[in-house]
């Protein structure tokens, strides 16, 4: 690894662009500032795009050095974490430390230390006139808290590309690099219900009218798992299996029943540790996360909330999902109660191993650390790869977290090997891309920025 790459992702570190809560806007613009100007120094075209007072998305340009060449988008984001509790901290969040082969501060590893090589390898071409694809930038700074106005502009955007490439992801483990071809959707849902007026005295109404804690509680369990976790078959359709490329490659992931007892988990029911990969990245699963009502005190609660969270998996539709589980809800209600919803969801994405784009970047992946990278699919959701996928751009999700880097919580950090593999990382995947037919909306791509 150079010494040059590490200096510059110090640098970039130092600007605290926190999105959570508690940032200054001028620090989220000059994150924005300090990836644009790298795009301007590499002689491509770059631009601030602004959604009303959100933090800018830096869209860029750097263009092949041959005609005609395959378009790729690549994309991450400059916003971070707040930094809290400061006390935990061994050094300041926003002064980057090197400390045992690692850099050590907020967003080291999420994202700019994981998409900062890529950035610099699409520069470092085309400032050297050896840029073998047209790079679309695309760099947000509110992925922390939504993407909103990224998903606006991807949802206006008329010209597309040939492959996307997002560095936000994990390895599989510290050799083994990882392609994240699945990502489960979500349907989160804030469930109300109200029985009466006010609350009542146990004593004189209790056995008389119904308590909305039991009212709510009787709801939720129309729509939970059984023992096994399996939902029931509404909360199942467009269910697919994965495919035996996906099977094999799981196999050379740490054994699930190791995962589970690293996080101190409880399995589920005998054999969930052994399916844990099919269970959290091909298959749905459904949480009450929370239940409020009523007090500590002999009431009869006349209202009460919860919040659940649907994980969809892949080829699943978030629309169909959440009507399932508002009809099952509503219908497990007695008459009369007031009953009240209100949703988020996302899509889920999933594309397939032999999609030309992920089977050229496992190639690249295999050269570049020296290790065929594992196909893996993840139980979170990252919102902007689901739009991806609905616009026909096969994407590559990959990165070069590990366990160790502990990003949202204090002390973050991110390997200085990961740096060096995610740099080499970087380059062999628009090189090899470069062997992708320019298609569609991307061919020749002489588009407009906005």
């Amino acid at each position: 690894m150079t010494r040059a790459l590490l200096d510059e992702l110090t640098d970039w570190l130092r600007i605290p662009s926190i999105s959570t809560g508690g940032g200054a806007p001028a620090d989220l613009e000059a994150a924005a500032s300090w990836a644009a100007d790298h795009v301007r120094r590499a002689g491509g075209e770059v631009q601030l795009v602004r959604d009303g007072d959100r933090p800018p998305l830096v869209v860029g340009e750097l263009r092949a050095a041959r005609p005609d060449a395959p378009t790729v988008l690549i994309y991450g984001h400059y916003d971070v974490q707040g930094a809290e509790p400061l006390a935990l901290w061994d050094s300041p969040p926003f002064e980057p430390a090197v400390r045992d082969g690692r850099v050590y501060a907020r967003g080291a590893a999420d994202d700019k230390g994981n998409f900062l090589p890529l950035l610099l390898a699409a520069c470092e071409l085309a400032a050297a006139g050896e840029l073998p694809v047209d790079v679309r930038v695309l760099v947000e700074g509110e992925e922390e808290t939504g993407s909103a106005a990224c998903m606006r502009w991807l949802d206006a955007d008329t010209r597309g590309a040939d492959a996307a490439i997002v560095f936000d992801s994990a390895m599989a483990d510290e050799r083994t690099p990882a392609i994240t071809i699945g990502l489960r959707g979500i349907v989160q849902l804030d469930v109300s219900v109200r029985v009466g007026a006010r609350d009542l005295h146990s004593g004189i109404y209790g056995g008389a009218v119904h308590n909305a804690l039991h009212v709510l509680h009787a709801m939720l369990g129309a729509v939970l798992p059984g023992p096994d976790g399996v939902l029931r078959e509404e909360l199942r359709a467009g269910v697919q299996p994965p495919a035996p490329a996906e099977l094999e490659s799981w196999a050379r992931l740490p054994p699930g029943p190791r995962v589970l007892a690293d996080a101190g988990a409880l399995e589920l029911c005998p054999g969930a540790g052994a399916d844990y990969y099919l269970r959290t990245g091909a298959q749905p699963s459904l949480d009450v996360n929370t239940i409020a009502g009523g007090a500590a005190r002999t009431v009869v609660p006349a209202a009460a909330t919860a919040t659940l969270s649907m994980r969809l998996a892949p080829r699943q539709r978030a629309d169909e999902m959440r009507a399932a589980l508002e009809r099952l809800l509503r219908a497990a209600a007695p008459a009369g109660v007031e009953v009240q919803f209100d949703a988020h969801a996302g899509d889920p994405a999933l594309f397939e191993v032999d999609e030309p784009a992920i089977a050229l970047a496992a190639a690249a992946l295999e050269r570049a650390c020296g290790v065929a990278p594992a196909f893996v699919r993840i139980g979170g959701s990252i919102p902007i790869v689901a739009q991806f996928a609905a616009k026909g751009i096969p994407t590559i999700v990959s990165g070069f977290v590990l366990p160790d880097d502990a990003f949202h919580a204090p002390n973050e950090s991110f390997s200085l090997r990961s740096l060096e593999l995610a740099a080499r990382a970087g380059r062999e995947l628009l090189v090899e891309l470069a062997k992708l037919p320019p298609a569609g909306s991307g061919q020749g791509a002489q588009g407009s920025l906005e």
